[in-house]
């Protein structure tokens, strides 16, 4: 395949466009070793946080929830941010506070007890809080991925090289070297997770995981600009008109084309803060025959005239 080809075969990713759009960044920084009993609390982070289990198995429990749920040897944990949680080797053991944890933190990874037994690689993911809620309300309140599915193999490779350079202290390139693979295990857990979750929430990345969705999901990512009819994306999906319709809607949470208005107007944001082209410009770029009716749409979504959010984003 050639580059040109290459490059045409990725117009229209939904997940990468929706990674560029929220800039998702992701950081792995040390980490917990821990033996004995034990217990951690986290407070409600804000931002998505991830653990791998390099060592040993521990347990998770959201704040608020009577389960816990036990992880592996192998495995990755990611938290949209909204809830605190407790981890540890039992939960009924004092816990404590991540805060007070880190304050004492002399090394690499935050050390408890001998931490012989387990070994947890934590990180995070940020997020343009503009557009965060496009990734945090597409997830679950706690995503696992197991190590023993088949897509976690790519994540099992991350987790030992992740471990490598962050030992690896003062090797050249460690920095850059850790931070591409947390960027690539972040897409990695969330392919493994569209593989295997039992449901979704109602979203984008639940049309995503449906294939026949997935084909016009793509069409509208690939030319949001394009006047899109329903006819045509039913076709794409191999479907009647009204059957797509009524399995988009319940997958997406929204109507196909009304799916359409809301990237455009998200691509609309990012191009009236980014950019200083006329809104003329932009109105055409992203298929509006005028202006006014641009701006219409825009204020209907986002309650605000496009003139006003430019000159608000650029104050």
């Amino acid at each position: 395949m050639s580059l040109d080809a290459a490059i045409h075969s990725l117009a229209g990713d939904p997940l990468t466009d929706i990674l560029r759009l929220t800039q998702a960044t992701s950081v792995m920084a040390g980490g917990i070793a821990a033996g004995g009993r034990w217990a951690v609390h986290f407070p409600p982070p804000g931002e998505m946080k991830i653990s791998l289990l390099a060592k040993g198995g521990c347990w998770f429990r959201l704040d608020g929830h009577k389960k816990a749920i036990r992880g592996e040897p192998g495995d990755a944990v990611l938290l949209p941010g909204r809830k605190g949680f407790l981890v540890g080797s039992d939960l009924s053991a004092p816990p404590l506070d991540v805060r007070c944890l880190l304050a004492q933190k002399r090394h690499l990874f935050s050390t408890i007890g001998d931490g012989s037994e387990v070994l947890i690689l934590a990180g995070g993911v940020t997020l343009d809080p503009r557009h965060a809620d496009l990734v945090q309300g597409a997830l679950p309140p706690f995503l696992h991925v197991h190590a023993t599915a088949p897509q976690a193999a790519p994540i099992r490779w991350l987790i030992e090289q992740l471990l490598a350079e962050q030992t690896a202290r003062g090797a050249p390139g460690a920095f850059l070297s850790a931070s591409m693979l947390a960027q690539l295990l972040f897409v990695q857990i969330l392919r493994a997770h569209l593989a295997t979750a039992p449901r979704l929430p109602a979203g984008w990345l639940r049309a995503l995981r449906d294939e026949r969705l997935a084909a016009a999901l793509r069409l509208l990512h690939g030319e949001p600009a394009r006047d899109w009819k329903l006819e045509e994306l039913a076709r794409a999906a191999a479907m009647s008109r009204t059957t797509f319709a009524v399995r988009f809607k319940e997958a997406a949470g929204m109507a196909p084309l009304q799916y359409l208005t809301a990237w455009r107007m998200r691509l609309a944001e990012r191009r009236l803060r980014d950019e200083a082209a006329p809104i003329s410009q932009i109105a055409a770029a992203l298929g509006y025959s005028s202006e006014s009716a641009f701006s219409q749409a825009f204020k209907r979504v986002t309650g605000k005239r496009p003139r006003d959010y430019r000159n608000e984003a650029w104050r």
